[in-house]
């Protein structure tokens, strides 16, 4: 059967088979410890070096430097495709597998196939709810665009959709429904709403978006947080950006809202994505970069507008490298994309992306304002407000004319602006998240904590569940702690996971490498009664150097003199790294 096997099924069959099992009809396995030990079978070894881990579910091979999944042994060891180790676990596992063929599933009981369906019955409701139609109407979109964004609507009601599915479990999974509390069944997450679905980047819906038509607080809600989505990763409109443009994309807009995506796509402006009600991550930035070279933020230009670029401004810092660049365009008072490309549009619109502000211009223009470089103090503070950006910056090209320009505007020698970032950022063309997982000990000291963390964690993937504070922990300036966030997270999510699940997890990128050559290293970890004590420990420094980089930022950022907010804001992240540094 023709079509991609869906990667969540491929993460039920690796939870499903027993490693130590199938290696073991085939390498003579003795146990030693927690382990199982063999002689290698990809080499004429005469001492056992190959190793099979029941709790990560993984076989290591020290004697050829293989590791890897019982779908990569089977790889390896019968000589079979991807596809055919995965039918011949299924077969012994009692499972049809399960295809995807062009856009429509086949075959998918699970999360993915209820967001489909959830799909379809929210485009069958829209046709017949006149109110939903009339409030589309009334903001401009035309039934093209409805159809191309694959807008629906769920009624108000509170089991609609729920009635669809006998056993509502991959709903709940999938984020559609809410189990009821203490009483079997459950009820319809979204009620009387306009549904805005959020796409992959392969076209299947993972989560929605909803717009009330009542007067809830709440005007818009999103899907929660499931193991398909995670707002911090995800854009809604890149897959159709995608579908519209015939050639690559020449650069790729972030906005705010699901309309601003809608009516720019419908004025001819393809090119727009939009976060999903959180701020710019970088996990959103290496996903566009995937995509395009050149990405434009563009906000209101108000205070919260600015603010709002600034929070991008940091995040995009560390991601500037090679051909990557970042712009920003700000849009006059009272007006959003969606209003802004109504009013004057689409030929004026990219004319106004074509003037937009380099993130250079944006990072000196706002330092600026807080330290006018007209008099000696103004050049010195300059100075010191940039430092922490520059330390973001990975080494190359921008950063070297970056310094140029801190320079001449300080008018400082360039040797001694240089010395300021003296903790320049790794430098990767793939993922500087990911690759300094194995760089702790040649580059930044600091990325010894998140590289010991991940290794404690892949021992003992439950304490996962005891971690708080994760969109803090990411943030922190350290290498390779924005990929043990997202490890925690995914073992958090899903309990029960093991290492094998996690590189599958990883396929394709370069933590998937980075974490299959710590996982290859010998393991220097001490009594396991103490991992919880260490994990948590490393976490607390890892946070604490989170909070001094934001501290950071806000005495950067402050208007002069401070506003209350900002004040406040200050004293709040002061008495939270000092709880942490008591503890």
């Amino acid at each position: 059967m023709a079509g991609r096997i869906p990667d969540a099924f491929i993460q039920d069959l690796l939870a499903r088979t027993d490693i130590v099992e199938v290696i073991g009809q085939r390498v003579e396995l003795k146990r030693a410890g927690k382990e199982y030990k063999g002689l290698s079978p990809f080499t004429h070894e005469k001492s056992a070096s190959f190793f099979v881990s029941p709790a990560k579910q993984m076989f290591f091979d020290f004697s050829s430097g293989k590791n890897g999944t019982v779908i990569s042994f089977l790889m390896e060891y019968d000589r079979l495709g991807f596809i055919e180790a995965v039918e011949e676990l299924a077969q012994r596992a009692g499972l049809e597998v399960p295809r995807e063929g062009g856009e429509a599933l086949v075959v998918l009981a699970g999360p993915l196939d209820a967001l489909a369906a959830a799909e379809r019955f929210f485009k069958a409701q829209l046709k017949q709810s006149d109110a939903a139609k009339d409030y589309l109407k009334k903001r401009g979109v035309n039934g093209e665009t409805a159809r191309r964004f694959g807008l629906g609507f769920a009624p108000e009601s509170w089991d609609a959709l729920s009635r669809l599915f006998p056993d509502p479990r991959h709903a709940i999974d999938a984020g559609l429904l809410i189990e009821r509390d203490g009483r079997d069944g459950a009820y319809d997450r979204f009620r009387n709403r306009v549904m805005f679905p959020i796409r992959d980047t392969r076209g299947r819906a993972i989560g929605f978006g909803g717009r009330t038509l009542a007067n809830d607080p709440a005007k818009y809600l999103n899907s929660p947080e499931t193991p398909l989505f995670h707002k911090g990763r995800n854009l809604y409109g890149l897959y159709e950006a995608k579908q519209a443009s015939k050639a690559a994309l020449p650069y790729l807009i972030v906005v705010e809202g699901y309309m601003d995506v809608v009516m720019l796509s419908q004025h001819g402006v393809t090119e727009a994505v939009a976060t999903l009600g959180t701020a710019t991550t970088r996990d959103h930035l290496n996903l566009l970069f995937k995509h395009t070279g050149l990405v434009i933020f563009c906000f209101d230009g108000d205070r919260a507008g600015r603010s709002a670029a600034w929070r991008a401004l940091e995040q995009a810092l560390p991601e500037i490298h090679g051909a990557r660049e970042c712009r920003f365009l700000f849009l006059p008072d009272g007006h959003d994309p969606d209003t802004y490309i109504q009013e004057i549009g689409a030929e004026a619109f990219r004319a106004q992306l074509a003037r937009a502000e380099t993130l250079s211009a944006f990072l000196l223009g706002e330092l600026s304002k807080q330290a006018p470089p007209e008099t000696l103090e103004g050049r010195a503070r300059l100075a010191a407000l940039a430092k922490p950006h520059l330390e973001r910056l990975p080494e190359g090209p921008f950063r070297s004319l970056l310094i140029d320009a801190l320079a001449e505007r300080t008018r400082l020698r360039r040797a001694e602006v240089e010395r300021l970032a003296v903790a320049p950022a790794l430098a990767s063309s793939a993922s500087p998240a990911a690759a300094p997982l194995m760089a702790a000990g040649r580059a930044d000291p600091a990325a010894r904590l998140s590289r010991r963390a991940l290794r404690i964690l892949i021992e003992a993937p439950d304490l996962a569940r005891e971690v708080d504070h994760l969109a803090q922990l990411a943030e922190a300036p350290v290498p390779g702690a924005a990929a043990l966030a997202e490890a925690i997270e995914f073992f958090a999510e899903q309990p029960g996971s093991t290492a094998a699940q996690l590189l599958q997890h990883w396929s394709g990128t370069t933590k998937e490498t980075a974490l299959r050559r710590l996982l290859a290293e010998p393991l220097e970890l001490d009594d396991e009664t103490t991992w919880a004590g260490e994990f948590a420990g490393l976490l607390s420094k890892l946070r604490q150097r989170a909070l001094k980089a934001a501290q950071d930022r806000r005495i950067a950022t402050m208007s002069n003199p401070p506003t209350a907010a900002e004040q406040r804001e200050l004293e709040q992240l002061r008495a939270e790294l000092a709880e942490l540094q008591r503890g």
